[in-house]
């Protein structure tokens, strides 16, 4: 007897979240910064007629539980462009490294057009630090081919010589020492700078791995004329394009600060959103259907139309508010957390550890709520610019993690050290530890890398 076969059906209970439109557009503005946000606004108003600005509210009140203005409007930033609150550097200004060095040789009137030519080569191949990445035989090939000129061997010297000579000093060197002898010759023949050339050219090797007793003895010259010297050395620079506003090397990267903590002369922190978002609104027209005959399909078409555009601004203000409404609250319990930095002048030292779990306790929201809050943002003091995440310390569950406290406690032992006996990083270490910052040797390590100190004993002086 052949098997019968059956269909069953079957039911199963699940429970599956999904995300609303609203909430899927607040997820995505949370992880936006202000500048980002403000296009958007821009954007959207464009695109739909049912979203307009409130040009008839220009009132900025301090927050309050039964406020009816929009949560984007609260203590947003109503500072005038002139008002003195902040002013966050940059080093770039605007001009290129390459840009620099041409202008200064366009004023050159004995330079010829084919040396102008053979220059532009030459330029093109020094980096963001200005250092010549190339030798000139590779160069001249390449003016060769790319151009219309053939320059010989001293040809090609003569003007990456020019180059050189040009400003900053150190331009166009080949090497560390190269350029430290560039900077060198253009100061004035005082017997400090005399002995540091010396130095620099005949002892480099002996000098950078800090032998000075066996220095002095070569030398013959005295521990104080040493000093001199090598203090000298010390005062120039070993990047000099980086100085120049196209030294992306090194150069601070402009940045839109999104939140402005300000102390006054007692104990009092305000916060601002630093914003320029409009109060929004419904369009009028977009208000409410229009009266129409039943049975007329375009009107109803009509209808729709507006009730779709309308939902969709409705969602639009309610996601801005609470995308808002998050900002603040998170960055209100991170100024409350480390009030005590923002007391002192922004002294990293009085960084408190702080996890996302931590501001997650205060404000209830998730953690991956607070970690979108505070990814790509900027706080604003009138000290400095941070990002969120400078605020905060994994150390407890994970000992890799940057601490600024605890690198501004290790650049403090350091600069206090006995610089004849430069410490360890096993002694730098067990001196936290002794503190309480249980941190392991590799870590101090990395911490000091990352602040640009050196091992102890390219440290010790004489």
């Amino acid at each position: 007897m052949a098997k019968s076969e059956s269909l069953r059906l079957s039911q199963d209970l699940r429970q599956q979240q999904t995300l609303a439109p609203m909430q899927l557009q607040y997820v995505k503005m949370l992880e936006m910064n202000s500048p980002e946000v403000e296009e958007e606004v821009r954007r959207v108003l464009d695109e739909n007629p049912a979203l307009e600005p409130d040009e008839s509210d220009d009132s900025f009140p301090t927050p309050a539980a039964e406020s009816t203005t929009p949560y984007y409007r609260l203590n947003s930033s109503n500072r005038s462009a002139d008002d003195p609150v902040f002013e966050p550097e940059s080093s770039d200004s605007g001009e290129s490294l390459m840009d620099h060095l041409l202008d200064q040789l366009s004023q050159d009137s004995d330079l010829s057009d084919r040396d102008m030519e053979i220059a532009r080569f030459i330029i093109g191949n020094i980096d963001p630090n200005g250092y010549l990445t190339r030798p000139l035989r590779s160069i001249a090939d390449d003016i060769a081919i790319q151009g219309d000129i053939d320059p010989s061997d001293d040809e090609i010297r003569d003007v990456w010589k020019t180059v050189r000579n040009l400003e900053p000093a150190g331009i166009g060197a080949i090497d560390l020492r190269d350029s430290l002898l560039l900077q060198l010759l253009r100061k004035e023949k005082t017997p400090a700078v005399i002995l540091a050339t010396e130095i620099v050219r005949d002892y480099f090797d002996v000098f950078s791995l800090m032998h000075y007793n066996q220095l002095r003895t070569m030398l013959r010259v005295s521990e104080n004329d040493l000093r001199d010297a090598i203090d000298t050395i010390r005062s120039l620079n070993p990047k000099p394009g980086a100085q120049i506003g196209g030294g992306i090397a090194d150069k601070a990267t402009h940045i839109a600060p999104d939140f402005f903590v300000e102390t006054d002369s007692g104990d009092r922190l305000t916060l601002s959103l630093l914003n320029n978002i409009p109060s929004l609104r419904i369009a009028r027209s977009f208000a409410a259907d229009s009266a129409v005959e039943k049975k007329n399909p375009a009107a109803e078409r009509a209808n729709a139309f507006i009730r779709q555009r309308r939902d969709e601004a409705s969602g639009f203000i309610r996601a801005l508010t609470m995308r808002q409404a998050t900002l603040f609250r998170v960055v209100s319990a991170i100024m409350q957390w480390q009030r005590e930095f923002f007391l002192n002048d922004d002294d990293p030292a009085r960084l408190r550890p702080m996890i996302l779990k931590d501001i997650s306790r205060i404000t209830g929201d998730d953690i991956s709520v607070i970690s979108r809050a505070t990814a790509g943002k900027y706080l604003a003091t009138n000290h400095g610019v941070y990002p969120l995440r400078f605020f905060f310390n994994e150390a407890r569950e994970n000992d890799d993690a940057a601490s600024p406290m605890i690198m501004a406690r290790l650049k403090q032992l350091i600069d206090n050290e006995d610089k004849h006996h430069p410490l360890t990083d096993q002694a730098l270490t067990e001196a936290l530890r002794s503190e309480g910052i249980n941190i392991a040797r590799r870590t101090v390590a990395k911490y000091r890398e990352k602040m640009g100190v050196p091992v102890g004993r390219l440290r010790k002086t004489i």
